[in-house]
């Protein structure tokens, strides 16, 4: 970190004040939410549910040209499919510091930055870019830092009038203070920064309209938030904030400057921080593709925090009983995904049977299903529900591994048709298929009994003589258990298409 200078991370005490903590998420309303998003939302929800405090749910929707209602909708939508509930928010949800969306703020952070200016804490500034890049360029080329140099901090009446009548428009900067800033990270521990390394910055735009760097200190300051849990990208900002904190505590507008933790990257592909552009940061791709909410908070919670040196499969309810931000790791964490679907599997063969046969039904329905949808039979479908439960990464999973319940004919995969119908492969359907006709089909023994006789007779083992009749009633080589299968799809239609693949062989 070039400007700051930091110590081992001191105890993280729940606040400084003796009151319950209150955290804040609020997300911009711009695309589809991502996995690193979520990481953060987790964190402040497990926080403030695991010290009893409050969780705040605001909208930063200041950008117009990018925010959008579908996004925001989607946001709601994803927060409760996860079970990440708020206490306040802009929802039905309300709460004493309402509204929830900074769009709806404007008056308040119009009203805050005058008082800032009135207070000598800001400053209008009328340096035009071009200036600004001249002086930066200069700066850089003398070794200086190269942030804003402070030029229009003390103008005084005359110039500014020159200023004006030249038709300059200004934006207000907030006046940093000369001194250096410390404070301790809940995650990294005491960092310093000193001041000629955090300059002067905008607060307000030309237009009027207020710039990130105001709004949400100042919602943070209005809603009284005790904790500021949020990624590490931010953290150059902080002393920033810590300043402005000050001066809203000068004017009346804050009552104490809160406790900061930065929560470590999350890491993609190639070492390089997982952004919005990558297919696997995409929330919805998980949530299509049948991941358990507790599956995917399971193992977003492992980035960055671990629930013990030995168990990486714990409950929401665990991770909450057991989270603590002063265990939060400051090394950026990779997204594995073959890490974060092993720990989704685990979650789906925890659930108890009815549990699992209800998350997996919408997957058997359209539009996942390739079976129409009259051909769905609930009672096979609960009938074959617990051996399927044990082969699944993902709940989409299902399909493959049972449609041949549902199909009027198996898939044609004809890698598996040739890879099983090798030797003479009508001899052993020929006689697996009388055996079958003379077993008890209420019996999954018996009915391997009879296949494995047949291939006895044609001197094969049981896996060798099963592997024909599996392809020629489920269409693949592997999948459920078979004679539990043929049992459930039923002595007709499995003998049905022992001959239809016999009838395939003759032709």
């Amino acid at each position: 970190m070039a400007n700051a200078t930091h110590s081992p991370k001191l105890s993280a005490s729940l606040d400084g004040q003796g009151v319950p903590p209150r955290v804040r998420f609020c997300p911009s309303p711009t695309g589809n939410p991502h996995v690193g998003l979520v990481r953060t939302a987790l964190f402040n929800w497990a926080f403030a549910r695991h010290t009893g405090g409050t969780m705040v749910f605001r909208i930063e929707d200041t950008d117009a040209a990018r925010d959008s209602e579908e996004s925001y909708n989607q946001l709601l939508d994803s927060l409760r499919w996860l079970g990440l509930d708020w206490d306040e928010g802009p929802d039905e949800k309300g709460g004493p510091h309402a509204p929830y969306r900074q769009s709806q703020r404007m008056d308040i952070y119009a009203d805050i930055a005058k008082r800032l200016q009135d207070a000598g804490h800001a400053y209008d500034c009328y340096c035009t870019t071009a200036e600004l890049d001249e002086r930066r360029d200069a700066a850089r080329k003398a070794g200086r830092p190269s942030g804003y140099d402070g030029h229009c901090r003390d103008l005084g009446a005359e110039q500014i009038e020159e200023y004006r009548a030249e038709g300059r428009t200004s934006i207000v900067r907030f006046r940093m203070p000369d001194e250096t800033i410390t404070f301790n990270d809940l995650v990294r521990g005491e960092l310093t920064f000193t001041p000629e390394n955090v300059p002067d910055y905008g607060i307000v735009r030309a237009n009027g309209a207020p710039l990130y760097t105001l709004v949400n200190p100042v919602d943070d300051a209005l809603m009284e938030i005790t904790h500021v849990l949020r990624g590490e990208d931010l953290l150059s900002s902080t002393p920033r904030q810590i300043a402005l904190y000050k001066a809203l505590i000068d004017i009346g507008a804050a009552k104490d400057i809160p406790l900061f933790g930065h929560l470590p990257y999350v890491m993609g592909e190639g070492n390089k921080k997982l952004s919005k552009r990558d297919p696997e940061a995409s929330l919805n791709l998980y949530r299509e593709r049948g991941f358990l909410p507790e599956g995917l908070l399971n193992y977003l919670s492992l980035l960055g925090w671990s629930f013990s040196a030995d168990q990486d499969i714990f409950s929401v309810a665990d991770l909450v009983e057991k989270f603590d931000i002063a265990d939060v790791n400051s090394n950026p964490a990779r997204f594995d995904l073959k890490k974060a679907e092993a720990v989704n599997a685990d979650h789906i063969r925890l659930l108890d049977v009815p549990a699992f046969t209800e998350a997996c039904t919408p997957w058997l329905r359209a539009p996942h299903a390739n079976w129409p949808e009259e051909n769905f039979d609930q009672a096979a479908w609960e009938a074959i529900a617990p051996y399927a439960q044990t082969r699944l990464t993902v709940l989409s999973d299902i399909t493959v591994n049972v449609d041949f319940l549902f199909l009027d004919q198996p898939v044609e995969d004809e890698a598996s048709w040739t890879k099983a119908m090798k030797g003479d492969p009508v001899a052993l359907l020929t006689t697996a298929r009388a055996k079958l006709a003379d077993a008890d089909w209420t019996s999954p023994e018996a009915l391997k009994a009879a296949v494995l006789a047949a291939g006895e007779e044609h001197g094969l083992k049981l896996g060798k003589a099963q592997a024909p009749v599996r392809v020629a009633v489920t269409g693949r080589t592997v999948g459920l258990p078979l004679f539990e299968s043929l049992q459930i799809l039923g002595e007709e239609r499995s003998l049905q298409r022992i001959d239809a693949a016999l009838a395939k062989l003759a032709a």
